[in-house]
């Protein structure tokens, strides 16, 4: 008898307060949990032991205590600290160091995050369910996988699959439900956290928005789909030039820094390149002219190419986003003073890319 399938809308939720897993505020964060769960690991949880490790990091962190909950469920979901505040997975304390490479690191995240992840857990809620663990197991299945259908396992109550994965004619279904919700331009925030995540793991590999294990990539592609990728390593200086300019540009045109879409000074803003920086050259990674300064949502959209901006400015819109998105956004648009010769040409260039 065929397997029943349910479509879920309980969809798969990251926290996502880091997106660079080896940035030093995300391995701050990390090394005080560890100390902190060391120091107290006798004690039972209770809301006040988790207030007393928020009241903890704030001094490393300097955030405010939304953010510090957020960085703290990030870890318990991904998996190197468990729930209540009592263990955490034996490679996280290795990871953490400061003198473990980022090599290295990328290996333990994707061994930690196969083996002890779970967005179905919170500081004070316990889960067994493993939607990583699950998604890989697709893959070897299925190999690749698009990102519709990356996106569509986000719709998946894996406690219902039995046998760990799913099969192609069972994703399609999945894939029609996030169609028909139009689950992409509702939750596309939370489909850039999974992408990031995956982008980061060991061993696999994003081709033209798919994705392989590296060694099925290599046997398709040649050694020149990594070539491309292994010799574009953002320098991480030019990048805080690069930010800067945006941000200088931004309070010369509006007196501060904002989204130049929205025109809000948002605490958290993406230096967002209009042509992609594995797609650039040196000198265009780092050209200014080659970035917006925009909100994540909007930075979400743009760079999964649901959106782009036409030479007057205005937003053009990807056939797969719904009328009510569209009707949403329709009236923003690039101030033209933005809108010099240079980034209209890279943004001819981001035009083509859109979905």
């Amino acid at each position: 008898m065929p397997q029943t399938i349910q479509i879920y809308e309980e969809y798969w939720q990251l926290t996502n307060a880091f997106t660079d897993y080896n940035g030093e505020k995300f391995l701050t964060t990390l090394r005080v949990c560890i100390q902190f769960i060391d120091q107290y690991k006798i004690e039972e949880y209770s809301e006040e032991k988790y207030k007393r490790l928020q009241d903890t990091l704030e001094p490393h962190l300097q955030i405010n205590k939304i953010s510090i909950r957020k960085a703290i469920n990030q870890l318990v979901k991904l998996g190197f600290i468990n729930s209540f505040l009592v263990s955490y997975h034996p490679d996280s304390v290795e990871y953490s160091k400061n003198t473990t490479s980022n090599k290295k690191r990328e290996s333990l995240l994707s061994k930690i995050v196969y083996s002890n992840s779970s967005f179905n857990r919170a500081v004070n809620r316990n889960s067994d369910l493993h939607q990583i663990n699950f998604l890989i197991k697709t893959l070897i299945e299925n190999s690749p996988l698009s990102q519709e259908e990356i996106i569509a396992l986000m719709l998946v109550d894996i406690s219902s699959i039995q046998k760990g994965y799913l099969e192609k004619n069972e994703i399609l279904k999945y894939v029609n439900e996030a169609k028909e919700i139009d689950f992409i331009s509702r939750k596309y925030n939370q489909i850039g956290y999974l992408i990031n995540l995956l982008s980061k793991l060991d061993e696999l590999k994003f081709v033209d928005d798919k994705l392989y294990f590296q060694e099925d990539a290599k046997r398709i592609f040649g050694e020149d789909v990594f070539y491309k990728e292994t010799t574009k390593k953002r320098d991480p200086y030019l990048h805080r030039i690069y930010k800067n300019q945006l941000q200088e540009e931004s309070i010369e045109l509006f007196n501060k820094p904002v989204c130049m879409i929205e025109k809000l000074d948002y605490p958290v803003l993406i230096a967002s390149h209009i042509k992609p920086f594995i797609d650039s050259n040196n000198d265009e990674a780092y050209d200014p002219n080659n970035g917006l300064l925009l909100s994540r949502s909007i930075d979400a959209l743009f760079d999964l190419k649901y959106i782009s901006f036409n030479q007057e400015g205005s937003i053009i819109f990807s056939s797969e986003l719904s009328d009510e998105v569209k009707e949403a956004w329709k009236d923003y648009k690039l101030d033209a003073r933005v809108l010099n010769p240079t980034r209209l040409t890279y943004l001819l260039y981001h035009n083509d890319l859109l979905r």
